[in-house]
């Protein structure tokens, strides 16, 4: 899906960006299409099944052009996995993806991924790390700050049923559509923002050390195996 442009998904679009985005460009992707004019400024929660999430996340995402930090659970969408491994092409964008391992064994996710690899292994392996909590648990959030101006967090896995698909003309319905009881946060307020992409840093870093603790394991048991044998001796 390399170049695609929707009214949603501006990837292919450069000038399309995050610098004036305001928490009231999502409200297309409503139900109602409009939020109540007590709505907060910087803060809307979205629910999965009622506003088009996936749409949601794909006009956020897509317009990143300085840095995105992100950690996702559940990573099973092609097109949001498309619009993030172009974005780690662009040389001025900084990225930080943090994958969970147990899903990323998947079978859909591990396809993605494999893909993501063979696309461009050396972006892959500096962007994207797979693994657990600072304690060894799943790494469960589900959410990133995007050019340090727009942050998004909830339950919601990006996947079909995560997302809540919509199939016929931006309302939900239709064969094979399924829909879990999500919700999905978007968020401009500073402190948060800024919280939140430290938490999200902290999370990638841990897991880049599980990462490198295990790729330099073996090496160091043979070496003590090998220790353990004078030498001369038989």
């Amino acid at each position: 899906m390399a170049g695609k442009t929707s009214k949603s998904n501006v990837i292919a679009d450069v000038t399309k960006t995050l610098q004036t985005f305001d928490l009231l460009d999502l409200q297309q992707y409503t139900r109602e299409q409009a939020y109540s004019n007590t709505a907060s400024k910087d803060f809307h929660l979205f629910y999965v099944g009622r506003d088009d999430v996936h749409d949601i996340l794909k006009y956020v995402l897509s317009r990143a052009s300085v840095s995105l930090y992100l950690n996702m659970f559940g990573f099973d969408d092609d097109e949001l996995n498309d619009i993030i491994m172009q974005q780690a092409l662009d040389p001025s964008i900084t990225m930080m993806i943090t994958l969970d391992k147990s899903q990323a064994g998947g079978v859909h996710e591990k396809k993605l991924v494999d893909a993501d690899i063979a696309r461009n292994p050396e972006k892959f392996n500096t962007y994207f790390v797979i693994g657990q909590s600072a304690t060894h648990q799943i790494s469960h959030t589900k959410g990133f700050v995007a050019d340090g101006k727009v942050g998004a967090e909830g339950s919601t896995n990006w996947s079909a049923s995560g997302e809540g698909t919509f199939v016929v003309k931006g309302k939900p319905g239709g064969p094979g559509y399924m829909a879990q009881n999500n919700t999905q946060s978007v968020f401009t307020d500073p402190d948060t923002i800024n919280r939140f992409q430290t938490e999200l840093v902290a999370e990638h870093m841990a897991a880049r050390a599980q990462q490198a603790a295990t790729a330099t394991a073996p090496a160091t048991a043979g070496a003590r195996k090998g220790a353990a044998r004078p030498k001369g001796r038989h």
